[in-house]
């Protein structure tokens, strides 16, 4: 009988997770959108919001997805091969073309090192994003609504999840250019809409689609918005699309799959399943 129960197991674990990929693919979501996935490292990207790429870059969407990331996580000597890991596991995960992914090289400055202990400076920040993606908003009348060449931004929360402090500075970042956008335009609404993944607990983190009962439930007490910007979005992976999310991992981001790594795509939940709400 005991068998019986644990030969169970594999096949109750198999049903949730396609019962919640096809959940999930109900709910509202981003359509016909310009949506930035701001990034600090290469294979962040793919370690953290496969889910909600391979969610948003679909076709029948009719968005256009891009990322951005502030450095070539240089810190092992590796920036140009991981320039390129980034690129290929970009478009295994939907991006359009090769044009939609920057990666920020700056040498000269050192404003965005890859580091564990340095804080990027959100004004830095700011004014990267203004530059690229609002660069006439200054010329732009109080009298007239603001205007920018994106419609979304997605980035990491306030913990950026393994409380990284490059990770933390892009949610710091991305507040103050959205303030700094809004400057002379108080009286609009900001054209732009920042959603941020959630950060969860340790244990949460490591159990991967057992993870997604408690995500669905969270995303359920909390306060919705409906709309062309609903909140919060919630993307599950199909077995399918967990898959193609490894290989982004495996086959793309080779220099980086050390043996702590093949845990994470394993059995980290922010393979399988992205939560995000969206900031005030």
């Amino acid at each position: 009988m005991n068998w019986i129960l644990w030969a169970s197991v594999p096949v109750l674990v198999f049903g949730l997770w396609l019962y919640t990929s096809q959940l999930t693919s109900s709910f509202p979501t981003l359509q016909g959108k310009r949506i930035l996935l701001l990034i600090a490292h290469p294979d962040d990207e793919a370690m953290f919001f496969a889910p909600t790429l391979l969610s948003l870059t679909r076709p029948e969407l009719g968005n256009h997805v891009k990322i951005l990331c502030l450095s070539s996580g240089d810190a092992d000597g590796l920036g140009e091969i991981r320039k390129k890991e980034l690129v290929k596991s970009g478009l295994q995960l939907g991006v359009r073309s090769e044009d939609d992914i920057l990666v920020i090289e700056d040498t000269q400055y050192r404003n965005f090192p890859d580091s564990m202990t340095v804080t990027w400076h959100p004004r830095l920040i700011s004014n990267l994003l203004t530059m690229t993606f609002a660069p006439k908003i200054a010329s732009i009348s109080s009298k007239e609504a603001p205007r920018a060449n994106i419609d979304a931004i997605v980035t990491f929360d306030a913990d950026g999840i393994s409380s990284h402090p490059n990770h933390k500075s892009l949610y710091n970042g991305a507040h103050t250019f959205l303030k700094a956008f809004m400057h002379h335009h108080s009286g609009w609404e900001c054209p732009i809409k920042l959603y941020t993944l959630t950060t969860t607990s340790v244990f949460r983190k490591y159990l991967g689609v057992l993870d997604a009962p408690a995500t669905l439930v969270g995303a359920t007490v909390r306060r919705k918005e409906l709309g062309s910007f609903p909140s919060p979005l919630v993307f599950a992976s199909s077995p399918v699309r967990y898959r193609t999310a490894q290989t982004a991992m495996t086959t793309a981001h080779k220099s980086q799959m050390r043996w702590f790594r093949w845990g994470w795509i394993t059995s980290s939940r922010y393979m399988v399943i992205n939560d995000l709400k969206k900031e005030k």
